[in-house]
């Protein structure tokens, strides 16, 4: 593992932290990463190090995260956060929160980029994304963009103008038909099946996937 800066304290501190760390380079590709993020990620470091991160995410996050980190390696921003899709190396699709910042080095320009993931679900495989051409009413496909953007079912119902048992009625149907256990999972399978746009906000279902 490449040295960092604080000794033996951040060492104890990347490495015990609970949390999924790991040190990039201007160029994003990981330097190093404690136990927990390469377990999570399924990655071994004489495989890992010297990769590209993006790599092991989802290609339908990959554009967004790379713009984000690439303000971080400008210095344009100095921290970064949202979800990001990561692929196993197994298949298995894991769905989580991103936080990254940057650190300067002694002649001020960006030497480290710091990533910390945390609050990763399984949402399935990777066959699941190009499997099941699941389409949408175009009443669904709205649904499940206010879901998506957080809309409550109250103002849900209102802008759609039905009941909140309306609203409630078909959340519930989408999340058998998407296989989710709540609505955190349902968004995050949606995208993961493509369903959902990416790098955009709010997120929209994808055209192809509404009824005609």
């Amino acid at each position: 593992m490449t040295e960092l800066a604080g000794g033996d304290v951040f060492r104890s501190l990347f490495e015990h932290s609970g949390m999924y760390m790991a040190n990039l380079d201007s160029r994003l590709f990981l330097r190093e990463a404690n136990t927990d993020f390469l377990a999570r990620f399924d990655v071994r470091p004489q495989d890992g190090y010297g990769r590209s991160f993006l790599t092991l995410l989802h290609p339908t996050v990959r554009r967004r995260v790379a713009g984000e980190l690439k303000m971080l390696t400008t210095g344009e921003r100095d921290r970064i956060s949202g979800k990001v899709i990561i692929v196993r190396q197994d298949g298995a699709l894991m769905f989580g929160d991103m936080t990254a910042v940057s650190t300067t080095g002694p002649d001020g320009s960006v030497d480290t980029i710091l990533v910390l993931v945390s609050r990763t679900s399984r949402v399935g495989r990777e066959q699941s994304i190009v499997q099941g051409k699941i389409r949408l009413t175009a009443l669904d496909a709205r649904i499940l963009e206010g879901v998506a953007a957080g809309v409550s079912t109250a103002k849900l119902a209102t802008v759609l103008h039905m009941s909140r048992g309306g609203v409630e009625y078909r959340i519930t149907a989408l999340l058998r038909m998407l296989k989710a256990i709540n609505r955190t999972e349902l968004v995050s399978k949606a995208h993961s099946m493509g369903i959902l746009t990416s790098g955009q906000w709010p997120p929209t279902v994808l055209p192809e996937r509404i009824e005609d």
